[in-house]
């Protein structure tokens, strides 16, 4: 597994669809995932540091955990099926550790609400990086061309 930090939000122009990007931590590679746009709203306030009066769903969840002492201990971006990314909580109860299937999103939500690390599956990258491993050039412009369809001035720039 990779650790990820969430780098931005943007916009695909074509789509006008929100986009996450998780670069790794201790490296160069990031992973777009597409999302929903209440999912993105959701990222952007969480990262600007905005707290709302009274809680939305991710703040109750938080809240419930909390309350029953389960303590968030990684998110997993787990695999990549038909163009769909799946994810992993790994929550902790005491000494019992539970996986459960989450979407993407409200994982990342979740993971920076309650300050836990957030991992990508290796294969998921190398699929990403494919055969340009010793090409640093080539891998850059496999990125450029995947990215292609969001504007560069849209990295960051997503408004709620």
């Amino acid at each position: 597994m990779v650790k990820v930090d969430v780098s931005g939000l943007a916009i695909d122009n074509r789509s006008n669809s929100p986009v996450v990007l998780l670069k790794e931590t201790q490296g160069d590679r990031v992973l777009p995932i597409w999302i929903g746009q209440a999912e993105a709203s959701a990222i952007a306030f969480e990262l600007s540091g905005f707290n709302f009066r009274r809680p939305l769903t991710h703040d109750l969840f938080k809240s419930v955990l909390d309350a029953l002492e389960v303590k968030l201990t990684k998110v997993v971006i787990s695999d990549l099926i038909d163009q769909t990314f799946y994810a992993e909580f790994f929550l902790q109860m005491g000494k019992k550790v539970f996986k459960i299937d989450a979407r993407p999103s409200d994982s990342i939500i979740m993971a920076l609400k309650l300050k836990a690390p957030i991992f990508v599956a290796e294969e998921i990258l190398e699929t990403e990086d494919s055969s340009e491993e010793d090409n640093p050039e080539k891998k850059a412009q496999r990125l450029r061309d995947r990215l292609n369809r969001i504007n560069p001035e849209d990295f960051g720039k997503f408004t709620l």
